[in-house]
Formats: C-alpha cells, structure tokens, sequence
C-alpha cells in the first residue's frame, strides 16, 4: 500500500487534530465540497507496512505521506512524490472549528452591509462599527443580529475628534466572527478598507437587500436632502459609486483632485429600470491552493512505517494539516 499515511501524522478530525493511529470508524474528518468546508465520516480503517514515504512542504505546513497519497491540483488528483511545483487545494486549518453561520436574506443584511461598507472596520477576525450617533448604532446592531443571528449591541466609548482637538463621546457595535468577516472581505473584493473596497454586489439579489444597502450606506456616508425627494451619498472611492451609479441609474461625475465625490440617488430611482436581480453566494469561500515547494524522500532502513487510509463517506477526502486528499480507490 502506498497511498497511507504513517501513525504520527496528524489529520483535521472535527473535534480537533489527532494522529491517524487515533482515527476509528465513526471519527469525523473536515474535508472539502468545492469552496466549502465540509464533514466526512470513516466507514474503514486500513494499515499496511512500508519502509519508505515522502515528505510534502508547502507554503503553510508540512507533512509524511505515503508515496501515491492522491493530493488534489487544479489539473486533478496527483501522487504526493509527483506535486513538488503543483499547486493543491487547502483551507486554513485554525478556521475548520469556527462557527459558521447562516445568513438571514433581507433588508436587515443589505442594511448591516452598507453600513459597513460607509462606517464600518473589518479585522482578520472581528466586525466593528464606531459612529457620534447612537439610533444609527443601533439600527446596526439590531440589522447584525437578525442578519447572522450573532447577539450584537451598541456600547459607548470616548473616542480623539482630529477637528476639535479632544475626545469626544461615541457608540460603538463590535462583533467577534472571522467567519463574518470573510464574507465582507469577499464581497467587497478581498480588502474591505473604505478607499479600496468593490462595490458588494451580493446587494443585489433583490430589491428588499438592495434597500436596505442604501439605507445602511446612506446613514452611514449620506444625507437626506432638504428641497427634493433623495440622498447624496459621499465617498472618495470613486469606482465604488460609479458601480453604484449604474444600478440606480444616476449620472456621475468623479469630483478632481481627489476630493470626495457625491452620489446623488432620488428617492424614485426604481422607476428607471436600471436595477437587474444577480445572485451571488453570500458565504465566504474557504478553499484555495497553495504551491507545494519540496516532496523529500523519507526511508527507514530499521522498523518500517505503518501505514493509515480510510474508507469514508459521504466524501471520499479528508484534510492533513488542512491540505486536501483522497481515500485510496
């Protein structure tokens, strides 16, 4: 058998990394289902004795495997002594045991999104938002919470003012879920700072999360207009409002110099009939690929390897050390 793994190989089991000795029938392994992460369950447990295998370095880890382990690539499944220079799937193994969470579709997400999108921070694993205004931190909060079901309310904090010279007070909605702030990475593009972000086009599955996106975005960078039924919407991220522009069907003109350029949307844009229904996934992709850099030889002239491979089900792969493979055919 050259497709096992030798016993002190770790694996991504759900409830935490063990060594596939430690595996039985009914462990549950993380595994991949596309760009989704995914549980599969061992039917079977297979040993073998061999004296040899080889050791697969990549960009993020390092494991032993046997010669023909199947490693996933674009191009299909690859032998582990043949991937040195391939790119193979793999996800972040610290993020498997996150919550993930189910996204509620409406007004309150498109509204939780746009204010972000105006007002709010994204870090590697945390959602915040800090405003002067304590209904608008509020209406953020309750949108956060009927949107992703996470508990969320506004605090206040003190906070520099550059302007007056002194600190002044605040509220602040903060949230802990890097499974959250994933998402809002991938819908704004890959980087969620305010000058840089793309226009979230997941917005646009209807008109009711389209709504709530200009409410959320115009509480955060807009106001209200006194002598006509619309809001002027602020920004300096220039091709953010273009893209934005086009859905509502306004004219934009790009203000020079770099200053901040202003939107402005009529409260009777719909009857233009520029806005067109697209679907895209709200949930964060969790797979990607990384380069394997080196597979050395690894032989042992005394007590040979024992060797470990599964039958399972309902996929046929599991992750070692957050790298895809395949049970032996």
């Amino acid at each position: 058998m050259d497709h096992g793994l030798p016993s002190r190989q770790t694996v991504n089991a759900v409830g935490g990394r063990l060594r596939v000795r430690d595996i039985a029938v009914g462990t549950r392994l993380w595994t991949l289902d596309g760009l989704r992460t995914a549980q599969t369950t061992v039917t079977q447990v297979v040993t073998a004795k061999a004296r040899a295998a080889v050791e697969v370095v990549t960009g993020h880890a390092t494991f032993t495997a046997a010669a023909g382990l199947p490693l996933a690539t674009p191009d299909g499944w690859i032998r582990a002594e043949d991937a040195a220079g391939k790119a193979v799937a793999w996800t972040h193994a610290r993020k498997l045991r996150r919550e993930r969470l189910t996204f509620r579709m409406g007004y309150a997400f498109g509204y939780f999104v746009g204010a972000t999108c105006a007002d709010g921070t994204v870090g590697k694993n945390y959602v915040s938002l800090v405003v002067n205004d304590e209904a608008f931190a509020t209406r953020y909060a309750h949108s956060l919470t009927e949107a992703t079901a996470l508990e969320a309310r506004p605090q206040p904090v003190t906070r520099p003012s550059g302007y007056l010279g002194r600190d002044i007070p605040g509220f602040r909605v903060r949230v802990v879920a890097s499974y959250l702030a994933d998402a809002l990475r991938q819908y704004a593009g890959g980087d969620a700072h305010h000058m840089r972000q793309a226009f979230p086009r997941v917005v646009l599955r209807d008109r009711e999360v389209f709504d709530g996106f200009l409410d959320g975005y115009a509480d955060g960078d807009g106001c209200r207009a006194k002598h006509w039924a619309g809001r002027t919407l602020v920004s300096a991220n220039v091709p953010f409002l273009a893209e934005l522009a086009t859905v509502v069907g306004a004219r934009f003109t790009p203000a020079r110099k770099g200053l901040a350029s202003h939107l402005i949307v009529v409260d009777r844009w719909a009857a233009r009939g520029t806005f067109r229904p697209e679907h895209h996934d709200a949930d964060p992709v969790e797979s990607g690929w990384v380069t394997v850099e080196a597979v050395r030889p690894r032989v042992v002239p005394g007590k040979p390897f024992t060797l470990y491979s599964y039958r399972l089900r309902p996929h046929p792969t599991f992750l070692v050390n957050g790298h895809l493979v395949r049970e032996a055919e």
